[in-house]
């Protein structure tokens, strides 16, 4: 190989980093790929680092010690956080959105790559710091943020069904509760979970909180515990939910359908 210069090993460990978020690379792997000297690479490494400061671009965190190494975390600013969400707001809250029974239209926003990433995104940043082994969503809309927030965290999906199917073998179905008081059931195969895992449920939308519980309820029943909960949206009411921790981008205010009326804000 001809002796690759600063700003080609540069441009490489930014592609292999952004591309790999959370994941730990050791500067020995970088020595293998690269052929030069650890100290070369961490200077190349703070120069990532400062370049992605500068610009809000996310944070290269460096890990000290034996099984160290470097990792990206694709991290947002509160305020390109709000930024995304008050442009949400402004796509979300036209008249046309809104579908016969007062329901909101989303899902070329739920189906758009672009921005379903940084819907993951976003919720990602504020689970950065937790302790857990996997994202569990249920069907079928929730399924675009959760992937893409699971990404970016770098931990597996589970995904929830409405209902078994023969292909998930062996599995666990239970009946809950609805923000609209109606009963009904969800099914997750036995082998989905390892006992005595922690998860993050992540979600599109929030009324009342029925399936947040009936989740926190499921995951009980496979011994593993919900730590976190994440929504793209949740109502203004009711105010008091059935789960109490969870995190949100947007609020919905109240859809009008006779004055052709959506309020949707930024939480932040």
């Amino acid at each position: 190989m001809n002796r690759i210069n600063k700003n080609e090993r540069i441009g490489s460990i930014i592609k292999i980093l952004t591309e790999n978020p959370k994941k730990i690379y050791t500067l020995n792997q970088f020595v293998n790929i690269f052929e030069c000297a650890k100290s070369t690479l961490s200077e190349d490494i703070d120069t990532i680092k400062n370049i992605f400061e500068k610009f809000s671009l996310g944070e290269i965190e460096t890990i000290a010690g034996a099984a160290g190494g470097v990792l990206y975390k694709p991290t947002m600013t509160k305020e390109q956080i709000r930024e995304f969400a008050l442009e949400l707001c402004d796509e979300i809250n036209k008249t046309d959105r809104i579908i016969p029974g007062g329901y909101i239209y989303l899902n070329d926003l739920l189906y758009s790559p672009d921005i379903v990433y940084n819907m993951g995104r976003a919720l990602a940043n504020f689970f950065y710091d937790y302790s857990f082994d996997y994202v569990v969503t249920i069907e079928t809309k929730g399924i675009p943020i959760a992937l893409m927030t699971a990404r970016i965290l770098n931990k597996p999906l589970v995904v929830v069904r409405k209902e078994g199917k023969l292909t998930d073998g062996t599995a666990i179905h239970m009946n809950y509760l609805t923000s609209s008081k109606r009963i009904q059931t969800m099914s997750l195969a036995k082998r989905a979970l390892k006992k005595n895992s922690k998860v993050i449920f992540v979600d599109d939308f929030m009324k009342a909180g029925g399936t947040a519980k009936g989740i926190v309820d499921l995951m009980k029943e496979f011994e593993c515990e919900v730590v976190g909960v994440g929504v793209l949206m949740a109502t203004k009411e009711p105010k008091e939910k059935l789960v109490q921790d969870y995190v949100n981008l947007l609020v919905l205010e109240k859809v009008d359908e006779d004055k052709k009326e959506i309020i949707v804000q930024s939480y932040l």
